[in-house]
C-alpha cells in the first residue's frame, strides 16, 4: 500500500505532498527532508528503490522514485509489496501521472505544480485515492479532469463568486429597514442604504 507521494525538485523544495498515513506536520517535514537527503544522493545508474529513512519506518518502508528533468517522484510504499511489483506500478504510476500532467498543461513543468497545485492534487487522487492506485489508463484520467474543467466553467469557476453573492443578497427577502430610530431623547434618522 502506498503511504506517502513527494514530489520535490533538485534542491529539496517541495512541489506535492500527499500522505496516506497520519503523520504531524513537525514530522512530515523532516520526512521530506530525509527522504530528499536520500535519494539526492543516489547515482543515476543505481536502482530506483531503497529502504525508507528512520523516520518513515526504516526497513518496513520502502522508498522508490523517478527523477524526471528537475523533480524526483517518491513513492512511500509498506514492504508487504513485492519490489518488482512496486517498481512496475510506481513507474506505471509516475509515468501516467506525468503524462497526463503534461497532457493537461501542455509540457508540463515545475511552476505548473506551484500554480495549479488544486488541478495536480485533482489528477492524482483521479491515480491514487487512499494509499491504493484507481486507473492507470491516462486516457481515463483525462476525461475525468476535462468533466472537471467542464463543470468548473459552467458554474463560473471562483472568478463568479462576487457575482452570484450580490444575486444572493439581491433575492434574499430582509424586512424594510426603519427609517427613523428614537432611543429616548435621541432621534436618528437612518438615510437610504439600498445599493441596487
Amino acid at each position: 500500500m502506498i503511504k506517502a507521494i513527494l514530489i520535490f525538485n533538485n534542491h529539496g523544495k517541495p512541489r506535492l505532498i500527499r500522505f496516506y498515513q497520519y503523520f504531524a506536520e513537525d514530522m512530515q517535514q523532516q520526512i521530506i527532508r530525509e527522504t530528499f537527503h536520500l535519494v539526492s544522493k543516489r547515482d543515476d545508474n543505481v536502482c530506483n528503490f531503497l529502504e525508507g529513512g528512520s523516520l518513515i519506518g526504516g526497513s518496513d518502508y520502502k522508498l522508490i522514485y523517478r527523477h524526471y528533468a528537475t523533480l524526483y517522484f517518491v513513492f512511500c510504499v509498506d514492504s508487504s509489496e513485492s519490489e518488482l511489483g512496486i517498481l512496475d506500478l510506481i513507474q506505471t504510476c509516475s509515468l501516467v501521472f506525468v503524462e497526463t500532467l503534461d497532457k493537461c498543461f501542455e509540457n508540463v513543468c515545475e511552476l505548473d505544480l506551484i500554480f495549479h497545485m488544486d488541478k495536480v492534487h485533482y489528477i492524482l487522487q483521479e491515480v491514487v485515492m487512499g494509499g491504493m492506485v484507481l486507473e492507470t489508463n491516462m486516457n481515463e484520467i483525462v476525461a475525468q479532469v476535462e468533466v472537471q474543467n467542464r463543470m468548473e466553467k459552467s458554474e463560473g469557476g471562483l472568478s463568479a463568486a462576487p457575482a452570484r453573492a450580490v444575486s444572493a443578497v439581491k433575492n434574499m427577502n430582509l424586512p424594510e429597514i426603519p427609517r427613523n430610530i428614537n432611543i429616548g431623547d435621541i432621534n436618528i434618522k437612518v438615510p437610504s442604504l439600498s445599493p441596487f
